[in-house]
């Protein structure tokens, strides 16, 4: 580590921004997330999707202006700083170190279990040479991991696209009914789990310092990647409902690797364990490249420890920062394997930080108006802050109605959150970059 962080490339370009973006976002709530889903609303969880992509369009909009009027590296943890107060920036990014390390958990853990499905290997191990390999790949360079996420995003859209062919003609239209079998309660209680559908839309505005064009990529990006999302989401959950039916789906632990086999027969499993295979991979690329960028920008502002903040000579890649992200994906491994504890562990934080980049987005509006001036996306004022005010209201109500499904996320990170305030008072204020 030899460089310093003004050294990272922009080597990523429009195509990398959406890969990016629907790559973690789709790879692996669509394996994972029916199932719970379903257990809470029943085949109404269809309309727990559409009511969860709503506050992500507010997002989407409120993430698009920011990355068009300020890109950067660790956007949502630079951003709060900035235009908030360095404290906010430090206890989101802090909080989403271990929603980080919760979500790599919870995509080789879905990984394994459909790799178990076909072949016996050992849970542990597995993870951990997925966990390594990742961790080489980012290594080399931010393009080397975004050119990776390319090409497993188009084998996951050429799978989706088979499956759902061969699915359709066979879907039973009584597996829909009772449609609503929780009622509205667990149609609400359904909504913080399916925000996972969409989280990492945004994904690309964590490497702005890496992108080519940002003040055009980015918002395009954004708007391709939760459109091509909703989409993806929306044709094959509604298949594999129909396929399986919601009894079996809520207790399936492969719900589309069951679908496949109705669908296409036994050789469905392998199309399914392929494609599970490169999506999930492709989301723990993405992850991981996220996850090294805001610690990186973490230990830029002197919140985290400087050494992390230097990058590789040739590679830009910045190395200290992975070495620390894959340290905590192992020390992730000691966390419970309970998928509705652990997907809201992920989006209690992520959530979070789309509520303090709305309420970035008003501070920059009244601290440096010049950056909205110079922004090539910008909706009117009025609408900037009618946006943020929405977006921060329902981030509010999504972490609320999380109560409802399990209350011990909000203990752990609680703890966390706490061990963070005390090192921010410790240690960090004082090494605060202007």
């Amino acid at each position: 580590m030899t460089q310093k962080p003004s050294s990272l490339k922009r080597d990523v370009g429009l195509f990398g921004v959406v890969s990016l973006g629907i790559g973690t976002a789709i790879g692996v709530s669509i394996f994972s997330i029916l199932a719970p889903a379903v257990q809470l609303a029943g085949p109404a969880m269809l309309v727990a999707m559409l009511l969860s992509l709503l506050p992500m369009m507010v997002f989407g909009l409120v993430y698009a202006f920011m990355g068009s009027a300020l890109s950067v590296t660790g956007a949502s943890f630079e951003w709060p700083r900035r235009f908030v107060h360095p404290f906010l920036g430090f206890i989101v990014g802090w909080l989403r170190v271990a929603g980080s390390a919760a979500a790599l958990i919870v995509l080789t853990m879905v990984l394994t279990s459909y790799i178990g499905g076909v072949v016996d290997l050992p849970t542990e191990p597995v993870m951990f040479g997925i966990f390594l390999l990742v961790f080489i790949l980012n290594l080399i360079g931010i393009s080397a991991a975004a050119i990776s996420q390319t090409l497993m995003l188009a084998v996951l859209l050429g799978m989706c696209a088979l499956y759902t062919a061969t699915g359709l003609p066979k879907i039973e239209i009584s597996a829909f009914s009772p449609f609503a079998s929780a009622g509205i309660a667990g149609i609400l209680a359904a909504i913080p789990l399916l925000i996972s559908l969409f989280l990492g839309i945004e994904t690309a505005v964590e490497v702005g310092g890496e992108i080519r064009r940002p003040e055009r990529n980015i918002p395009l990006g954004i708007a391709l990647s939760l459109l091509l999302t909703a989409l993806i989401y929306g044709i094959v959950a509604a298949v594999t409902i129909g396929l399986l039916g919601s009894e079996a789906l809520s207790g399936s632990n492969a719900p589309l690797l069951d679908g496949a086999v109705i669908a296409l027969g036994q050789g469905g499993q392998w199309l399914i364990l392929v494609t599970a295979i490169v999506a999930i991979g492709s989301s723990i690329n993405a992850l991981f490249i996220i996850f090294t960028r805001f610690i990186y920008a973490m230990a830029s502002a002197g919140m985290l420890p400087r050494r992390l903040a230097y990058v590789h000579e040739r590679s830009g890649a910045p190395r200290g920062a992975a070495c620390l992200a894959f340290g905590m994906c192992l020390i992730g491994l000691f966390l419970p394997q309970n998928l509705i504890f652990l997907f809201l562990a992920v989006n209690i934080p992520t959530v979070l930080k789309y509520i303090s980049t709305c309420i970035s987005a008003m501070g920059l509006m009244s601290r440096d108006p010049e950056l909205y001036d110079a922004a090539s996306f910008r909706p009117g004022r009025n609408m900037i802050y009618v946006l943020s005010g929405i977006g921060a209201l329902l981030g509010v109500l999504i972490i609320g109605l999380g109560l409802t499904a399990d209350w011990r996320p909000y203990l752990a990170l609680g703890i966390w959150g706490l061990l963070g305030v005390i090192w921010y008072f410790a240690f960090a204020r004082r090494n605060l970059s202007a």
